[in-house]
C-alpha cells in the first residue's frame, strides 16, 4: 500500500498549505495517539527546531495527542537525534520532531521515531495514515492525556554526546573550532559539547529568531563558515543543518569536506582498532569513496538516497557505519539515527589520534568529479519512459565508456529532479550534466 502523507522523511511542506496546517497536524497527533494507545503505550515526546511555526504545530500536536488519551512530554528546541535518544531513554511510545531540516523557515514538517529510537516501520506509518481518515473523537475527560515539560533535556543530550568519546583522557584542548549551528536546533547544545570537551569554540549561526534558520548559514550554506575559519585561523569548522542530523566540516584552508570524506575518515580510524567489514553509502556517494574504502579492504554498499534506506542496508548487512554525501551520517555503535554532533565527534577522535591537520586525514581519498543540477518540477513525471530523456542518457552512457555514472532521481524532500553525472574527466561531467538537465527541463515543462 502506497503512502498518502508520509514521504521518506516524514511529512513536509509549506506552512499553511496542505498538509502542513494546524488542523491537519492536530489530526495527525490524534491519529498517532490512537495507534500507540492501542499498543498500550502512553507517552509521546515532542521536540522541534527553531522555526517560528514550531510553536503552532507543537500546540496542535499536543491537543490531538491529549484528545486521544495519551500523555505528552515537551522538550522544546532540540536536534532531531536528541528526540530519538530521549524517546529511547524514557521508553516512550514514540518521539515526534517538528522540523523541515535544511529547508527555509516558511517550510515545516513532522517526523516520527519509534520507541527504539529509529524511524517508524512502514506498517505503523500506514496505521497512522488510516487513522487520519477516521472521524476525530475525544476520550472522556477523566481519560485525557496530561502534558509535562522535560526541563533538563538539553543537559541530558549534551552528556550523551560526550559519552560517545573515550573518557580516558580524551580532550579537544588546543583545538580552535568554528561552529555553525544554522540558527537551528543545535545552537544551545553543540557549543556546550565542544567546550566541555576542552575546545576553544567560536560560534556563528547560533542566534535563532524563528525566521533565520538555514538563512545563508549552516551545512547547506557554508560560505560564512569557510570565511570565519580563515579569519580566525581556526583548526577547522563544523556546520550543522537546521535540525542537527547533518554535518559538514571545513578544513584549516577553508575547504569544504562533505559526508563522503567524513565517512572515509571515520572508517579509516575505526579500521585501525577493529575490522570494518563494510560501509553503507548511497547512489550519490562519490566513486572516490568506494575506491578509497576498497584500498582499506572495506566494501561500500550503495542504498537508495535517504537515511531510511541507509539504515535498512546497515541492519541488513550488520554494518555500524553508513551515511550520505549530504552529511547525514549514522554511527550504529553509539546512535540509532543520523546525528551531526555524534558524527562530528567521531571525526574529531580521528583527528586527535592522528595528531595531524584535518586536511591530511582525507589524503587517501581522491574524489571523482561529480556535478548535480536540480530541476524543479510541479508534477510527477515518468522519466523512465520518456523517449527524449532516455535517448540522451544512452548517448551520454556511451560517451562515458564505463568510466562514470549517471543518476536521475526525484528528491524525497523537495519538488525537484536531481540530475547527476560522475566521471574521471571533469569537462565531460560538466557538458554531460548540463545537456541532460536541459532535456529533463524540457520534459517537465
Amino acid at each position: 500500500m502506497s503512502r498518502k502523507y508520509f514521504g521518506t522523511d516524514g511529512i513536509r511542506g509549506r506552512v499553511g498549505s496542505g498538509p502542513i496546517t494546524p488542523e491537519f497536524v492536530m489530526k495527525l497527533g490524534w491519529a498517532a495517539g490512537k495507534v500507540f494507545a492501542k499498543q498500550g503505550r502512553n507517552n509521546i515526546i515532542i521536540g522541534k527546531d527553531t522555526r517560528i511555526s514550531g510553536y503552532m504545530f507543537e500546540s496542535a500536536l499536543e491537543a490531538g495527542i491529549v484528545a486521544a488519551g495519551v500523555n505528552v512530554t515537551m522538550i522544546g528546541p532540540m536536534p532531531t537525534p536528541a528526540v530519538a535518544y530521549l524517546t529511547r531513554t524514557f521508553r516512550a511510545a514514540c518521539g515526534i520532531v517538528i522540523s523541515a531540516s535544511h529547508n527555509p523557515y516558511y517550510d515545516n514538517g513532522i517526523k516520527f521515531f519509534g520507541g527504539d529510537g529509529q524511524k517508524l516501520p512502514d506498517n505503523v506509518e500506514l496505521d497512522i495514515e488510516r487513522m487520519i481518515d477516521e472521524p476525530m473523537t475525544t476520550v472522556e475527560s477523566a481519560n485525557l492525556g496530561k502534558v509535562k515539560r522535560l526541563d533538563d533535556a538539553a543537559g541530558r543530550y549534551i552528556e550523551f554526546c560526550k559519552s560517545t568519546v573515550p573518557n580516558n583522557g580524551f580532550t579537544l584542548s588546543g583545538l580552535r573550532i568554528v561552529l555553525d549551528c544554522a540558527h537551528g536546533a543545535t545552537y544551545h547544545v553543540a557549543p556546550a559539547v565542544m567546550k566541555e570537551l576542552g575546545a576553544e569554540v567560536i560560534s556563528i549561526g547560533a542566534s535563532p529568531d524563528g525566521l533565520n534558520i538555514n538563512e545563508e548559514v549552516g551545512q547547506t550554506s557554508p560560505q560564512q563558515l569557510q570565511a570565519k575559519v580563515l579569519e580566525q585561523r581556526a583548526d577547522l569548522g563544523i556546520a550543522f543543518d537546521g535540525d542537527g542530523d547533518r554535518v559538514a566540516f571545513v578544513d584549516e584552508y577553508g575547504k569544504l569536506m562533505d559526508g563522503d570524506e567524513l565517512l572515509y575518515i571515520i572508517a579509516q580510524f575505526q579500521a585501525k582498532t577493529s575490522p570494518v567489514k563494510g560501509v553503507v553509502g548511497t547512489l550519490m556517494s562519490n566513486l572516490g569513496l568506494e575506491l578509497a574504502l576498497k584500498e582499506l579492504d572495506i566494501d561500500l554498499v550503495r542504498a537508495k538516497v535517504g537515511d531510511r534506506y541507509v539504515n535498512e542496508q546497515m541492519k541488513a548487512h550488520g554494518y555500524i557505519l553508513g551515511g550520505e554525501s549530504s552529511g547525514h551520517i549514522i554511527c550504529h555503535d553509539v546512535m540509532t539515527t543520523g546525528d551531526g554532533i555524534v558524527a562530528a565527534l567521531k571525526v574529531l577522535q580521528a583527528l586527535v589520534a592522528a595528531g595531524k591537520p584535518i586536511s591530511a586525514l582525507r589524503d587517501g581519498m581522491k574524489k571523482a568529479p561529480m556535478k548535480m543540477i536540480n530541476v524543479r518540477v510541479n508534477n510527477r513525471i515518468d522519466l523512465d519512459n520518456h523517449e527524449g530523456v532516455q535517448n540522451t542518457i544512452k548517448v551520454i552512457t556511451e560517451r562515458l565508456q564505463g568510466r562514470g555514472r549517471i543518476l536521475l532521481r526525484p528528491s524525497g524532500t523537495e519538488p525537484v529532479i536531481r540530475v547527476m553525472v560522475e566521471a574521471q574527466d571533469a569537462d565531460m561531467v560538466e557538458s554531460s550534466v548540463v545537456e541532460l538537465a536541459e532535456v529533463v527541463k524540457q520534459a517537465v515543462a
